[in-house]
């Protein structure tokens, strides 16, 4: 599959923005709202954000590691790769979508959170992936290989994008359904 660089950047900053305004919206949720459950196994909205928290760690670091240890020239075209592609695909929220299971070290389900910090986190990170998403225009998205958490396999910058910020939308997505299901 084939993208034009610059409309594939635009399109990941304005889910990152939108994910922006929803975590600011939380501000004005209570901490019952946001440790609520909707069962014993299922995730509250500040586990699934402290769920993202883990994942952005790595791969933040990671993106901008590779980002500027690169020499290949920019380019105006993106192609993914086919594993990285259904990576991606796999991590879009759509109906009926199956859940997944999780490292034991990514999963925060009955943890003790402190929603300040977990918030904060969260928005920080959104934040560093719109500054890693400008620094992207100027990089060749498919040249630049970035690890995964999974070992030895390796992505393609730009599927490397596509897949962490689909999964954000699919964990906030997520989020957004344990607030309605609450009311």
């Amino acid at each position: 599959m084939e993208f034009k660089t610059q409309e594939l950047l635009q399109e990941l900053t304005e889910r990152v923005q939108s994910q922006i305004q929803f975590a600011k919206s939380l501000e004005n949720k209570s901490d019952e709202e946001l440790n609520w459950r909707a069962s014993k196994n299922s995730w509250s909205v500040l586990e699934c954000l402290e769920h993202l928290n883990r994942y952005g760690e790595f791969y933040i670091d990671e993106i901008k590691k590779r980002m500027e240890k690169s020499k290949a020239p920019k380019s105006d075209v993106f192609v993914s790769g086919r594993l990285g592609n259904k990576f991606a695909v796999d991590m879009l929220p759509k109906e009926g979508m199956k859940t997944m299971k999780t490292f034991k070290s990514k999963n925060p389900i009955h943890s003790k959170l402190d929603r300040e910090k977990v918030t904060v986190t969260f928005l920080k990170q959104l934040h560093r992936f719109l500054r890693l998403l400008e620094m992207a225009e100027e990089k060749n998205l498919t040249k630049i290989k970035t690890s995964t958490t999974l070992p030895l396999l390796k992505l393609r910058l730009g599927d490397t994008f596509r897949f962490v910020i689909n999964h954000s939308e699919r964990h906030v997505q997520q989020a957004k359904r344990v607030l309605e299901s609450r009311s």
